[in-house]
């Protein structure tokens, strides 16, 4: 056997071997996760930063994390920039952002400014190198149906994706109460526009319906990002999720792509996030 040959058989060998008998999932972390420490929005003084949980991720060996709006003291391009920064050099990626709009609103002018969030953070995220951003739907205004919402939401998530495609972010549909409480109304809001940068967030921990495991695998195979939680609600009473059970939904779906743990039970995250994630680590080994 010639030297070309030999490396050749060898490049193939070396391809197959390393071709991954499961999907690739990779495990970030949802700055939500700190939300009593981290919330701008509350009257306590927040005892976390957002620098503070990016270095809290990378004590734990985390690849990535979440960064959610609601987070950031400031919006600057300088201030994202540090942000970004401050991720790249512990060797982390920014797996993507997350936003709390609602596109239900009957009001143009109320359902205009939600839009323009939604591209504004668009951008951001795209400067701050993520690739994924979670969107909500909303809900149903007192005196609106949830056919008129609907079709206002599917409006302007089309608008917010053409926005998005530019600037190379998915945009990720969460299934997060409101008109997209069950799987088929999340699906009602998603089947419609086609592009590949639109997608399901797949959160574990919203579906309040009698099977969510069901709910969930129904939706899996449109998810582009992934919000992964300790507890799960089937018919709105708690329990410890099943997390292998959650892993097998996501890789018999062929999902590959992040998963970020959102903690939201009811132990200090700083002292349960750490159990959590090396539960994960092994998981998705």
């Amino acid at each position: 056997m010639d030297r070309r040959v030999f490396l050749l058989s060898a490049l193939a060998a070396s391809s197959l071997s390393a071709r991954p008998g499961k999907a690739k999932l990779e495990l970030s972390l949802a700055a939500y996760s700190y939300e009593r420490h981290l919330s701008l929005r509350s009257k306590k003084k927040p005892t976390m930063t957002l620098e503070d949980f990016i270095d809290e991720a990378a004590r734990l060996k985390l690849p990535a994390v979440e960064l959610t709006a609601y987070y950031f003291r400031e919006t600057t391009d300088d201030y994202l920039k540090t942000i970004k920064a401050r991720v790249a050099k512990h060797g982390m990626a920014v797996s993507g952002t997350a936003v709390g709009n609602d596109f239900c609103w009957p009001d143009d002018s109320k359902r205009g400014e939600q839009l323009d969030m939604v591209k504004r953070w668009t951008e951001r995220t795209a400067l701050l190198g993520g690739k994924t951003m979670r969107i909500f739907a909303g809900t149903v205004k007192k005196g609106d149906t949830e056919a008129d919402a609907v079709k206002r939401t599917l409006d302007a998530v089309a608008k917010a994706v053409e926005h998005a495609a530019k600037h190379k972010i998915k945009l990720a549909m969460e299934n997060h109460g409101g008109i997209t409480a069950t799987a088929d109304q999340l699906l009602a809001l998603i089947k419609p526009i086609k592009s590949e940068w639109y997608g399901v967030n797949l959160d574990t921990g919203n579906f309040r319906t009698p099977d969510p495991y069901a709910d969930l695998a129904k939706i899996a195979m449109y998810a582009v990002s992934v919000q992964l939680k300790t507890e799960i609600f089937p018919g709105g009473k708690r329990e410890d999720a099943d997390l292998p059970r959650l892993i097998d939904i996501l890789r018999k779906a062929d999902y590959r792509g992040y998963v970020a743990l959102e903690y939201e039970a009811k132990e200090d995250p700083r002292e349960a996030v750490p159990v959590a994630i090396e539960k994960l680590k092994k998981l998705l080994a």
